[in-house]
């Protein structure tokens, strides 16, 4: 929190420390480009061999296998989802959007990947289309598709306002994964992450820096879609919150369904090879 009235007296050289320029952490020009005309072609001749519906305020997972395509769509109303991805045969390498939002940016979009967890760290999947990316950054420094969010839980509910509120995205990821693996209840949910919030359009205000919601651009027909790189395990909740134009943990806000497709291309992209994991040698110095 920054004090509006500080304790303490900016020294004399204030603005000169200031007004240091910033580095960018990672530079994204030593990162691995994905082959977006590659994949496009190979989108271009590909069959749809899956789909998912996501009800209002409730979960579901759904496999991709590498090679595979998946969009998420709009297809009744403004609607916000929460994204979860898994390795299919190793659930502990899972997305980590910490590390996703080091290296792309706040929000993601067109070319930019989803990482996995330590020890792995390698692109779980990359996005390939996405029909929001004209939005870029509002006047209130808004975006599309944040991994600055961590998902709506019961826990921070309790916290704030008292009660027990159960779907929550964190609720719903927890049921779905559990359902669809079959592992107790608080076995799942010590897996369920960190999302990428699809669809959803957020920021950090200007004065204070507070993480900050609007009311999402996305209309019935639009879509992101991904390539996997790895063999997935995926989970998408609809947020109680719908469009989260108001807020994100209610009963009575409009909700409204997200489909999930799965599409196989007849050939794989050219050039393209599922990528082994990280390099590094784990004997961290000793």
């Amino acid at each position: 929190m920054k004090l509006a009235n500080p304790t303490f007296p900016a020294p004399l050289d204030a603005e000169k420390r200031r007004d240091v320029p910033p580095v960018i952490c990672y530079s994204p020009e030593s990162l691995p480009l994905p082959e977006l005309a590659a994949l496009q072609r190979a989108r271009r001749a590909a069959d749809k061999v899956g789909e998912t519906v996501i009800k209002p305020r409730e979960a579901r997972c759904f496999h991709v296998a590498a090679g595979q395509f998946f969009r998420i769509s709009s297809v009744e109303g403004p609607q916000v989802g929460d994204l979860n991805l898994w390795n299919a045969a190793d659930l502990t390498e899972k997305f980590y959007s910490g590390k996703t939002r080091a290296l792309h940016g706040t929000h993601l979009s067109t070319g930019d990947r989803m990482w996995s967890s330590f020890p792995t760290l390698r692109p779980m999947a990359t996005i390939a289309e996405d029909t929001l990316d004209w939005y870029g950054f509002d006047p209130f420094g808004g975006a599309v598709h944040d991994v600055i969010g961590t998902r709506c839980d019961p826990y921070t509910h309790k916290l704030l306002a008292g009660g027990h509120y159960h779907h929550c995205c964190h609720s719903n990821l927890t049921r779905a994964l559990a359902e669809e693996t079959g592992l107790p209840l608080h076995e799942a949910e010590l897996l369920v992450h960190d999302v990428l919030n699809v669809f959803m359009c957020t920021g950090f205000t200007r004065d204070t820096g507070q993480y900050f919601m609007k009311a999402s651009p996305v209309r019935p027909g639009d879509y992101i879609e991904f390539f996997a790189e790895i063999d997935l395990l995926g989970g998408l909740s609809t947020c109680p919150g719908g469009d989260c134009s108001a807020e994100h943990s209610s009963d009575i806000t409009a909700c409204y369904p997200l489909l999930v497709e799965v599409f196989q291309p007849r050939t794989p992209p050219a050039g393209w090879a599922s990528p082994g994991v990280n390099g590094y040698d784990r004997s961290h110095g000793l």
